[in-house]
């Protein structure tokens, strides 16, 4: 009997062992999924609890409704992971052994990196929406603002969708407008990269979207302390920018366990091949979605990708032959800009996003780089999707290639 353990079963880790349990066979192969958490939540659903679109309840679930029959599933701290070994160290001394090792250990925001920011005012003044408290927190705070200076500021890069602050920005945009107090409310968007977003035609795109909504852009911003009595955020270079309410993408890290396993880089990210997303060190590791230390998004779509690629290469990993699958770097997002309407970007490690139509050339539905109603509801239809396809490991009428069909350069 061979051994297969995943680490971590949120979204990429659970899409793995449905996958996989669906193909192994089970008088070969023992899987075994490990977390320490029990709850699985629809990460992308945190950014509308502050605005009371989705309550907490639409966005949790037992993880265990989503594991196949017959895997062995434990809900414990990973220890350690000792490659050398082949074998997983659990907090209650437990000791998995392993044939084939997957990490989908993911990241967590990490607001103690920042000097000031989890002091006295953490989620009082200052707020994430990258974590259910966050979120609920900034919920309970907005009913009763009456208005001042909102800054959105993200600490550094990468962080899990990277386009969610963006999203943030719009929907405060539209949630102020409908309770009347826009005017009174003044939102601004600090970051350190030198535009709106990572890519550049895309991030022109964007940069127009927040002058149109009279957002503030400050580029090049690297946050080096929060003074929370003086209610200012401070750069390495001195720049200042106060605020009343202050909303955080804290910098994200891989898990700890990553860290104290000696397996990862400064954020506790695997070295990863980017296209055969096996471990760089070890080739019966293989790695996927947020605990990569992949040049591309850290989104859901991307782990989607990812996982009909680490599909075909375990296979072929598992029999001995070369892996020829290919992660090209696909990513694809809807962005909510408010007012009932979003924009969706695909884009991969080497085309940044274009406009076009998609799926399908020239019918779409969905339009690129375009705000538009039916944009807004395939964000709306993803969290269905989400729960009752993705997850699962089903089959999507989406290539894992990023196609050039139907975009415009």
């Amino acid at each position: 009997m061979r051994n297969l353990v995943i680490l971590g079963a949120g979204t990429a880790g659970t899409m793995m062992l449905n996958k996989l349990d669906s193909i192994l066979d089970k008088e070969e192969w023992r899987i075994t999924i490990v977390d320490q958490y029990e709850t699985h939540y629809y990460q992308p659903g945190f950014l509308f609890i502050p605005f009371g679109i989705y309550t907490p309840r639409d966005v949790v679930n037992p993880k265990q409704d989503y594991f196949p029959p017959g895997v062995e599933s434990i809900f414990a701290q990973i220890e350690l992971i000792e490659p050398e070994k082949n074998q997983i160290i659990l907090s209650n001394g437990r000791l998995l052994p392993y044939d084939y090792l997957i990490i989908a250990t993911g990241t967590k925001i990490n607001p103690q990196e920042t000097e000031g920011m989890a002091g006295p005012e953490w989620h009082k003044s200052i707020f994430d929406f990258y974590t259910i408290e966050g979120a609920k927190g900034l919920s309970r705070f907005l009913k009763y603002w009456e208005g001042g200076r909102l800054v959105l500021n993200i600490t550094e890069m990468p962080i899990k969708c990277p386009v969610a602050p963006l999203e943030f920005v719009f929907l405060a945009d539209w949630w102020f407008t409908e309770q009347g107090i826009r005017d009174r409310v003044e939102i601004e968007f600090v970051t350190p990269l030198p535009g709106a977003f990572t890519k550049p035609r895309a991030s022109a795109v964007f940069g127009d979207f927040l002058g149109k909504k009279n957002i503030k852009l400050i580029p090049d911003f690297n946050i080096a302390r929060v003074d929370s009595e003086q209610k200012k955020i401070v750069s390495w270079e001195e720049q200042e920018v106060p605020y009343d309410l202050l909303v955080t993408i804290p910098t994200n890290m891989g898990d700890t366990v990553i860290e104290r396993s000696g397996m990862g880089d400064e954020l506790n990210f695997v070295p990863t091949d980017p296209h055969t997303l096996q471990s760089k060190q070890y080739e019966n590791i293989f790695v996927i979605g947020d605990a990569t230390d992949l040049p591309s998004s850290k989104a859901g779509s991307v782990a989607h990708f990812q996982s009909d690629i680490l599909q075909e290469n375990f296979l072929s990993a598992i029999e001995g032959r070369p892996l020829r699958a290919k992660y090209d770097g696909h990513a694809n997002c809807y962005i909510e800009s408010g007012f009932g309407k979003g924009i969706l970007i695909d884009f991969n490690y080497d085309t940044e996003p274009l406009p076009g139509k998609f799926p399908l050339p020239g019918i779409g539905p969905f339009s690129l780089l375009e705000e538009t109603r039916m944009n807004h509801y395939g964000k709306v239809m993803f969290r269905w999707m989400y729960w009752n396809l993705l997850l699962k490991g089903a089959e999507l009428p989406i290539e894992s290639e990023m196609l050039m069909a139907g975009k415009r350069l």
